[in-house]
């Protein structure tokens, strides 16, 4: 019977080495076939920037998958392995990868290069249960995003030198997208009515400070967290106090608070995406980050009643 059950067990750990060869395997075969190299990122608005600018000489993988929140998001075992094959790894930094700092210290003795392209551009705290916490959400303004755009530019020239010129260009041509972006929110927002929105989640600090609007967010940093009955209470009197007539929700996460408060004030509710990930139907569709933030622009100027 003993000599039965150690047969099963070792059965059991050799099937289980030999899928993990073919998964290592089947995930460094494409690189030595194509030449390409792998770069990972951590969630969609870096997956663009870095697609973008890599154009067909690298492979971009983004962990957070289509239509995930990436706040909550853990890697699987096959994305840690994907992580580790890539020359590049590009994060947030932040609250907003919570698995950010475990996969720095897996990679501490590997080729792997990582970069945290907020770090370094967040400079805003908000306060939440007592506690400051510094605001990730860089991308949502152009400007940083734009300074986003450089760091990742810059990582791939690291990785792969002998491509600089490639990247450098590919790199010019979003930034100047990325221009014409600002302009447009500059222009758009220049002429308003009013000053003050109420969104779902606290993701519009940078934009808000970018084109001189006022953010009031239901919940904090994370688009999961409850807000209390007290908070819920304070953003109503808020509405009402200033005549706020759209509540804006998003995409990837439950509308309800939203529509709670629109219902308790008499106001409308509306779409304004932090963009921290498209799902499948939104992608087949052709929405990426620009359309996505010029759709957001024509919601803020409804809310804002620009001119």
């Amino acid at each position: 019977m003993k000599k039965k059950l150690l047969f099963i067990v070792g059965g059991i750990v050799i099937i289980g080495l030999i899928g993990y060869v073919f998964t290592r395997v089947g995930l460094s075969q494409p690189q030595s076939q194509s030449n390409k190299i792998h770069v990972t990122t951590s969630f969609y608005p870096l997956y663009f920037f870095a697609s973008h600018i890599a154009g067909d000489k690298a492979t971009v993988y983004n962990i957070t998958p289509a239509g995930a929140e990436p706040h909550d998001y853990e890697p699987t075992t096959q994305d840690v392995a994907r992580i580790e094959d890539s020359k590049l790894l590009v994060l947030n930094g932040g609250k907003l990868e919570a698995w950010g700092d475990k996969i720095k210290d897996i990679l501490k003795n590997t080729p792997t290069v990582v970069i945290a392209v907020g770090e370094t551009l967040a400079n805003q705290n908000i306060i939440e249960e007592g506690e400051s916490s510094l605001d990730p959400h860089v991308w949502l303004d152009p400007v940083l995003a734009k300074k986003e755009v450089v760091i990742i530019a810059d990582g791939l020239k690291q990785i792969d030198p002998s491509n600089a010129e490639y990247y450098e260009t590919n790199a010019q041509a979003l930034e100047s997208k990325l221009d014409n972006l600002n302009q447009a929110y500059v222009v758009g927002l220049s002429k308003c009515q009013k000053k003050d929105i109420i969104t779902s989640h606290a993701a519009f600090g940078y934009l808000a400070r970018q084109y001189s609007f006022n953010q009031v967010s239901i919940s904090g940093l994370s688009p999961d967290a409850e807000p209390s009955p007290q908070q819920l209470a304070n953003v109503a009197k808020f509405a009402k106090k200033n005549n706020v007539k759209y509540i804006f929700f998003e995409s990837l996460v439950s509308p309800k608070l939203s529509e709670t408060i629109a219902h308790e004030v008499g106001a409308q509710t509306l779409v304004l995406n932090p963009i921290e990930g498209l799902s499948d139907e939104e992608l087949a569709k052709g929405k990426n980050y620009f359309t996505e933030m010029e759709s957001n622009l024509k919601n803020l100027r409804t809310a804002l009643e620009c001119e």
